[in-house]
């Protein structure tokens, strides 16, 4: 599957933003998908996803309760709303899919569960 991330941007700490994960020639819905992100001098980090058929949602500790994803199953997207942003969530953010199997929940949380990678979209939080 063909993934692409938007929605990155700069924005002031306590602001908003949205990304969109879109994707192309398959029903989204039936891929479980993962936000990461990459900040400079640091490991990816997992953020958010969501499994594949389901509205079930995991989260990193660190967005729970500012980060929400979600599915937009008739226009083959999945988002990623960013609320109460800061400084530290300045990274490049990555959506990723599985199709394959039916992972269990802790899997969704290892980029080595998703085959398929979008581009990336930074984000700039400023303090």
């Amino acid at each position: 599957v063909q993934l692409q991330a938007s929605g990155g941007g700069l924005v002031q700490a306590g602001g908003s933003l949205r990304l969109t994960c879109s994707a192309s020639g398959v029903p989204f819905r039936t891929y479980g998908v993962g936000w990461f992100r990459h900040a400079p001098g640091k490991e990816r980090e997992f953020v958010a996803a969501v499994r594949k058929g389901q509205t079930t949602t995991y989260y990193a500790d660190s967005v729970k309760g500012r980060f929400t994803i979600s599915r937009d199953n008739e226009n083959n997207r999945v988002y990623l709303q960013m609320n109460y942003l800061r400084p530290e969530d300045t990274a490049v953010y990555y959506c990723a899919a599985t199709g394959t199997g039916n992972p269990i929940s802790s899997s969704y949380f290892r980029p080595s569960t998703y085959p398929s990678w979008g581009q990336g979209t930074l984000v700039t939080v400023s303090s």
